[in-house]
């Protein structure tokens, strides 16, 4: 009878210390090539020059003092706010109802997010809160306010019609849709942050409706050259039966085009039959900083991969070339594990240099790159942040994905020029021509190769209900940051499977 094992002396623990002394094993290789560390700290040297000198030279060719500052918001960032506006004074709690039809353009066309509707807003100062309820050229009944904050109602076609409906309660404001005008549906409440919410008694506000047409942008792009065009739209909506109920000034509708450029903004107001007929142009948005702060000051990165590849190829093609794979494996029959342990071990050395790469690349870059511009060019985003935190250690993190699909390679291929020359094709070749292709199929590769992976270096806001244009050359993703980190490592491992698959198949 076989006496039963100690505890603690299981298979399992047993299988588990097997792989962890391979891991010692496959670092201890690492660590004794003295070539290959060295290449690991050129990847890190030249992701922080490459980074600096880049970062140098775009804040010497980069024009400061463009203007004066525009509009901020309640936090203080920066906003757009222009548009057509007719209101009545609210001295107190009140509704504002209205029939909207959709906005329509002037025959230059009509942007998606031309908006028309109701609005009760703190003052009519630019940037001053508001609460908007409002049907889109193409995106339905919204309730927006703050300038970020967007809730959808209801879809309705073009030239269709929607009565609105604002109710103020103190600093609560809730916005209503309705098919009929009898039935009516709750989209959203808004709390309003002005001078109302701090104290018992309401003051006054401006209620009314507006108009927003926001410029139409458009870039096309063919092989070696690049067009941009953005044009001013003007839009206009009908709006009947216009009622404001409750404590009101007893006034008649005032009209005023709110910030923006006065000569193009202010738009007109005109009576038609039971209602008003309104245009105008500009927008009441979110704004989005010019560049992006961290795929600027980790414009490196791009560079060190190929070291950090080479790195990986060499892990394994150097056993091959030499025959030194026939005695690993003789030492350890369980091949997958064998393979697993090496990108164990390249995999964590790849990210901790990446980590030291990357946040040195960005302590050196971001204050040549930030200036002293005013308004700033990269908005107010700093290492504490968690975007940025997220680009530092997600760039890191694409360094060990890469090398680990590059330990792939170089066991699938089992030769050091044919694998380095694919990790060439697949990453290298790529990035450089993001900037020629045209802007589809920029995108296609964008999202659906290994370059996906540096989409979690954006740190931008993306805000759906504004319409942007997204230029590869700018750093800028289709899909998100970690949807791209996600696609990077689908491919490592797919290739390390390959490799594990061709390694069973087939003795070294």
């Amino acid at each position: 009878m076989t006496a039963p094992l100690p505890r603690g002396t299981g298979a399992a623990p047993r299988a588990r210390d097997g792989f962890a002394r391979l891991v010692h094993a496959e670092w201890t290789k690492l660590r004794t090539v003295r070539r290959w560390l060295l290449t690991l700290v050129g990847a890190v040297l030249v992701t922080v020059l490459v980074s600096l000198f880049s970062a140098l030279g775009s804040s010497s060719e980069t024009a400061r003092g463009g203007g004066p500052p525009g509009p901020t918001g309640a936090d203080g960032r920066p906003v757009l706010d222009g548009f057509s506006f007719a209101y009545r004074t609210l001295t107190g709690d009140g509704t504002v109802t209205a029939r909207v039809s959709v906005p329509e353009g002037d025959g230059r066309g009509t942007p998606d997010w031309a908006k028309a509707g109701l609005l009760v807003k703190e003052s009519t100062r630019p940037g001053a809160d508001y609460a908007a309820l409002m049907v889109t050229a193409r995106h339905g009944v919204r309730l927006q306010s703050a300038f970020t904050r967007d809730v959808a109602g209801s879809a309705v076609p073009p030239g269709g019609l929607r009565w609105l409906r604002l109710t103020r309660d103190g600093a609560r404001v809730t916005g209503y849709e309705s098919a009929d005008g009898r039935a009516w549906h709750e989209v959203g409440t808004v709390d309003l942050d002005g001078p109302d919410s701090k104290g018992p008694a309401p003051h006054a506000v401006p209620a009314g409706f507006f108009v927003t047409s926001p410029d139409i942008q458009s870039r096309e792009r063919e092989f070696g050259s690049a067009s941009v065009d953005q044009r001013p739209t003007v839009s206009t909506a009908r709006f009947d039966r216009v009622r404001l109920d409750g404590r009101a000034r007893p006034e008649r509708w005032r009209h005023v085009g709110v910030g923006g450029d006065p000569r193009r903004d202010a738009g007109e107001l005109r009576p038609s039959g039971s209602g008003f007929t309104l245009s105008g142009s500009g927008d009441i948005a979110p704004t989005t900083p010019p560049n992006d702060l961290a795929v600027m000051a980790l414009d490196g990165v791009q560079l060190g991969l190929v070291l950090v590849a080479a790195v990986g190829v060499l892990f394994v093609t150097a056993e091959y070339r030499r025959g030194m794979i026939r005695t690993t494996l003789a030492l350890s029959p369980r091949r997958g594990r064998v393979l697993l342990a090496k990108a164990v071990v390249i995999g964590a050395v790849s990210f901790a240099a990446g980590l030291v790469a990357t946040f040195t690349a960005y302590l050196v870059s971001a204050d040549p790159l930030r200036g002293d511009d005013d308004p700033p060019l990269f908005g107010d985003i700093s290492l504490a942040d968690g975007p940025m935190l997220r680009a530092l250690v997600g760039s890191a993190a694409v360094l060990a994905l890469i090398a680990v699909l590059a330990l792939g390679l170089g066991a699938l291929l089992r030769g050091t020029a044919a694998a380095i020359a694919v990790v060439v094709v697949v990453f290298v070749l790529p990035l450089i021509l993001l900037g020629t292709l045209p802007l589809d199929l920029a995108h296609l590769l964008q999202r659906f190769t290994p370059v996906a992976g540096f989409a979690v270096q954006g740190t931008l806001p993306r805000h759906d209900q504004v319409a942007t244009v997204c230029l590869p050359e700018e750093g800028c993703y289709p899909q998100g940051p970690w949807t791209g980190l996600l696609t990077l490592a689908g491919y490592a491992a797919v290739v390390l499977g390959a490799a594990l698959w061709r390694l069973r198949r087939r003795d070294a």
